[in-house]
């Protein structure tokens, strides 16, 4: 079934009329009578009823003819918005993310979404990836940048990528000059982690418990900032996403392997919001700088 098809069938439904609805077409009566009978025979229904000059839709005709027109709707909508250049765009737009996502990515999202929409207002706020859920639901948030929640409880969740989790350790450290650790080497080793009320501490602790590891947890901050400024001074280790480490910070990065820890970053949505057109136009600007970020991670593992 092509889209000329529908065309032609929402054509002829609406004058009942070879000779109008070939006129208003433009295509000759010959053409449009064709292409009525190879939608008819690709349905494997008749859609009209022919007696004379006369024409009327058949019952199956009548509830196809309320399908194609929304699907021609939805189509006609969507050609209309690829044409807009997103400057007539306005109101206000509000993001809710995990702290590792504002760090970087977002100001960079923001950014590309701004040079395509100027009149849009972007308001994002630093939020616990609970709170995030809970404003989407509020409808207070649009859109929410965190890792895959365990319970979304009626939003929808989009992976955007899977993220490596890493080691880190000061220079000085006695797993610093290692390529590889595996979990299990951590049993009691002194670490600096998330508390446990963050999806990303207890998705770590699995790890542990599945490696018969139990390391000794001697400090819990709960922003990754001072967290790793107090590796860096300490013989304290901690697990990070890679891409958070900033360079020239006194740390060094071990990969973890037996389980290697895995973050499942994505975006979150109600299932109101999603159809607002400057979310999904943003929501389009995560997707390709995530991509893009994905890309650099790969490439510079394989480098590790």
């Amino acid at each position: 079934m092509e889209l000329r098809h529908l065309r032609y069938f929402i054509a002829l439904a609406g004058s009942l009329n070879f000779t109008r609805a070939a006129e208003r077409l433009h295509v000759t009566q010959s053409t449009l009578s064709h292409q009525i009978k190879q939608l008819e025979d690709e349905l494997g229904r008749p859609l009209f009823d022919r007696v004379g000059k006369r024409v009327a839709l058949t019952e199956a005709g009548d509830e196809f003819l309320h399908h194609a027109t929304r699907a021609l709707q939805e189509i006609d909508l969507g050609l209309g918005a690829l044409r807009r250049d997103g400057s007539d765009m306005a109101g206000e737009l509000h993001i809710g993310a995990t702290h590792t996502f504002n760090l970087g990515f977002i100001p960079d999202c923001i950014a590309a979404f701004q040079q395509k929409h100027p009149r849009v207002k972007v308001v994002a706020e630093e939020l616990p990836a609970d709170q995030i859920a809970a404003r989407l639901r509020q409808g207070t948030l649009d859109l929410g940048v965190a890792y895959r929640p365990s319970a979304p409880e009626g939003l929808q969740f989009e992976p955007l990528y899977n993220e490596e989790m890493v080691l880190i350790v000061a220079q000085g450290h006695a797993l610093a000059r290692r390529k590889r650790v595996r979990m299990v080497e951590l049993n009691h080793l002194p670490m600096a982690l998330l508390p446990g009320s963050f999806a990303t501490r207890q998705m770590l602790d699995e790890c542990f418990r599945a490696c018969g590891a139990e390391p000794q947890v001697m400090a819990e901050i709960n922003t990754l900032a001072p967290m790793m400024e107090l590796v860096a001074k300490t013989g304290l280790a901690s697990i990070v996403a890679a891409n958070v480490v900033p360079a020239h910070a006194g740390l060094v990065v071990v990969r973890l392997e037996s389980p290697t820890p895995v973050r499942t970053p994505g975006m979150l949505w109600s299932p109101t919001a999603r159809e607002v057109a400057s979310t999904r136009a943003f929501s389009a600007i995560v997707r390709k700088l995530a991509f893009r970020s994905s890309l650099l991670e790969e490439a510079q593992q394989k480098r590790g």
